[in-house]
């Protein structure tokens, strides 16, 4: 009979809490980093980029393939090498892992592995988000190593392990390439670190305003991707509500997140869309809100090519990135102050017209061939 009760609780006992860390991050700790290697100057660059685990939709890994294209187009070889730390894709085979990020984030020449066995070298050996860092300073028959650094991660997590670890990766001497001027200032004043910035492009074959799409005077569209916290779509949500509480006949759309989300109000749940659809939506929409918390998105310069004004909060980055008085309207970070700001575009078509030029005219200047140029003038100047 005890054998029997033995067995019973160990079918009933719960799953043991598996704790990630970077796979690395303790052989630097111990091993130290590896040393780079010499090497002629072909002139055309092996790109090697190693990026963290993935989900459909990321923006991240999209900006990454947007510039890993660029690169290729240059005349560089570029290969992408998955680090999965946090087993976001350990039960996957990783034939399908591959196909997954090819089928989500789109078409590459080079390779995509989703482990590191096949690993050649390279001129160049990108990190492309904190959980990454250690693994590149571990990778043999590298030229050159780099950061690029799309966030400021750190602000990703409370008080944590984490926090502390991607704090850390901005002293470990890689230099960094970082998705905008008020992010490369950051690293250069707090960490010390050795940093240029390029601009966000945007995909202008994609996003334009639509044919036969007629803008309507009545619906906002709200990016509600609530698994990254940095959007804080709670603030949005409640914003919205306010909105909707003064103004009912507005439509709500949120789009973004897979799954559905439970608001106070009614809306229109378009989940994850891609991007024809998006610049229909954009096309069509009155308003678009997006919440940028610490770097700005590609969202909100996406939305200025469709001719979308845009409502988000008047954060430093987006500040320094856009100015007080540029196309995007910023509003105070908090519920009535958003809802007010979406509210007096609603009232006034003449600024919305203002803001929609202008936010053209930016976004014209917005390419994904610039920020390539930008991209490439780093990665030579680190060799």
């Amino acid at each position: 009979m005890r054998d029997v009760a033995r067995r019973v609780l160990r079918r009933t006992e719960p799953a043991p809490l598996r704790v990630e860390a970077p796979p690395a991050l303790l052989e630097v700790a111990r091993d130290g980093v590896v040393p780079l290697v010499s090497g002629e100057d072909a002139g055309r660059l092996r790109v090697a980029v190693v990026v963290p685990q993935f989900r459909r939709g990321s923006g991240g890994h999209s900006t990454i393939m947007h510039l890993l294209r660029g690169l290729e187009a240059r005349g560089h070889t570029c290969s992408v090498w998955i680090e999965d730390t946090d087993g976001t894709h350990r039960d996957e085979a990783p034939q399908e892992t591959e196909r997954m990020f090819r089928e989500w984030f789109g078409a590459l020449n080079g390779d995509v592995h989703a482990s590191f066995a096949a690993w050649r070298g390279a001129d160049v050996v990108l990190a492309t988000g904190w959980q990454t860092v250690h693994r590149v300073l571990r990778l043999d028959g590298a030229r050159a190593r780099g950061y690029l650094v799309q966030d400021h991660e750190p602000e990703f997590f409370g008080t944590s392990a984490e926090r502390t670890w991607a704090e850390q990766t901005y002293g470990l001497g890689l230099p960094c390439a970082a998705a905008s001027p008020w992010l490369a200032d950051e690293l250069r004043s707090r960490y010390g670190a050795r940093a240029s910035s390029f601009d966000l492009g945007v995909d202008h074959a994609v996003y334009a305003p639509a044919d036969g799409v007629e803008r309507r005077d009545d619906l906002v569209v709200f990016y509600a991707r609530a698994v990254t916290a940095r959007r804080a779509v709670p603030l949005g949500l409640l914003a919205l509500g306010e909105l909707v509480r003064r103004r009912p006949e507005v439509e709500i759309v949120l789009y973004g997140e897979a799954r559905p989300i439970a608001a106070a109000f009614e809306h229109r749940d378009a989940g994850v869309l891609e991007g024809g659809e998006l610049a229909r939506l954009y096309s069509e929409a009155t308003v678009g809100c997006v919440l940028s918390l610490t770097n700005p998105s590609l969202v909100p310069t996406e939305m200025l090519a469709c001719g979308l004004p845009v409502v988000d909060v008047a954060s430093r980055s987006m500040l320094a990135t856009f100015g007080a008085d540029g196309p995007i309207a910023l509003a105070p970070p908090d519920p009535l102050g958003l809802a007010a700001e979406l509210e007096r575009l609603l009232e006034d078509a003449g600024e919305r017209t203002r803001r929609s030029e202008a936010g053209l005219a930016l976004a014209a200047e917005r390419t994904w061939p610039r920020a390539v140029e930008q991209l490439e003038e780093a990665l030579r100047g680190w060799l």
